[in-house]
């Protein structure tokens, strides 16, 4: 068996449809814990922020290359937000979104963000064909062989809870990638910086 495949649906993907769209995904306040929820920054930060995004979502890769960067520096690593990232599976067929999740989770809380953000770096040319090639270069690039690679994309436990996070309630309130939870602000497009700014300003008067 190959890197992809079982339940998951871990395998070559054809979303080119998907990118098309002004937003990732259909048009359609869940900022309270997930079991399993990946996070940055002071659990006691004033504003929460949660982020629904697909790696296969090209607006998420936008926002996580151009705006997340100055946004990590600026409100996470100064204690001032804390911010949790879901991953969003856009259909089925996102098994992008699905591989990168566990992949991160089998490098560790401490890495988990680093494979995001590389997985985001490398959307092009995952969504072009290559996917299995940039899932191995990443795990490579953390000290993970094809073999360890292999066993996390397909370990039954772990996907079980993978389908169970994504199947809470406030998956539900989600339609469209990015979307971003801020207090009880939805924002549901890529955010510049100076609009979180001004969303930011106003949640702590």
């Amino acid at each position: 068996m190959g890197l992809f495949n079982r339940r998951a649906a871990i395998g070559a993907i054809a979303i080119a449809a998907t990118l098309a769209l002004a937003a990732c995904g259909p048009k359609g306040g869940a900022g309270g814990a997930v079991e399993g929820d990946m996070t940055l920054g002071d659990p006691n930060a004033k504003v929460k922020v949660v982020e629904y995004g697909s790696l296969s979502c090209v607006h998420c890769a936008n926002w996580s290359r151009d705006v997340f960067p100055a946004f990590k520096t600026k409100y996470i690593d100064t204690g001032k937000v804390h911010y949790t990232f879901r991953p969003f599976q856009l259909g089925a067929t996102d098994s992008y979104t699905s591989a990168g999740d566990l992949l991160g989770r089998c490098m560790g809380k401490d890495k988990y963000f680093t494979v995001i953000d590389a997985l985001f770096h490398s959307q092009m040319e995952a969504l072009q064909g290559s996917t299995r090639d940039v899932i191995l270069r990443v795990a490579r690039s953390g000290g993970m062989s094809e073999d360890a690679v292999t066993a996390c994309l397909t370990d039954e436990k772990a996907i079980v809870a993978q389908a169970d996070r994504m199947s809470d309630p406030q998956y539900k309130k989600v339609s469209v990638t990015p979307t971003f939870f801020i207090g009880d602000k939805t924002v549901e497009s890529e955010m510049p910086l100076a609009e979180f700014d001004k969303i930011y300003d106003a949640a702590t008067k």
